[in-house]
């Protein structure tokens, strides 16, 4: 039997997409999150930080590189095989879910009495 990843909260989702055109440092990460969402989706740093410490732990991101900005540590991120592997298998999830209620219009549903 395969072991099914957990499905990824919303904000992971966003976040794992964000970096599948390439390693992101944190504040990237955020506006790239918010450009693909047209706005919907704004990460708040201690949410981004906190998805990304778990998602290590899950191995489906992984710190890439570091970069000295200003005098600080830029650290930059990278999707994992892993977790590529996780953000396809929910965006398939959540097409499948969507084509239900779109393929199905009104008159397919019925509702049965209680």
């Amino acid at each position: 039997m395969t072991k099914r990843s957990p499905s990824p909260t919303e904000s992971q989702y966003f976040i794992l997409a964000a970096l599948q055109r390439g390693p992101l440092h944190g504040y990237g990460i955020i506006k790239a999150a918010a450009q693909v969402t047209d706005g919907r989706v704004k990460l708040a740093v201690g949410t981004l930080y906190g998805a990304l410490e778990r998602m290590e732990r899950s191995g489906w991101v992984a710190s890439d590189h570091e970069e000295i900005v200003d005098g600080r540590a830029r650290r930059y991120y990278r999707l994992t095989e892993d977790g590529d592997a996780v953000l396809r298998q929910e965006a398939l999830r959540m097409q499948q879910a969507a084509a239900i209620v779109i393929g199905r219009g009104p008159s397919t549903f019925r509702v049965v009495p209680a």
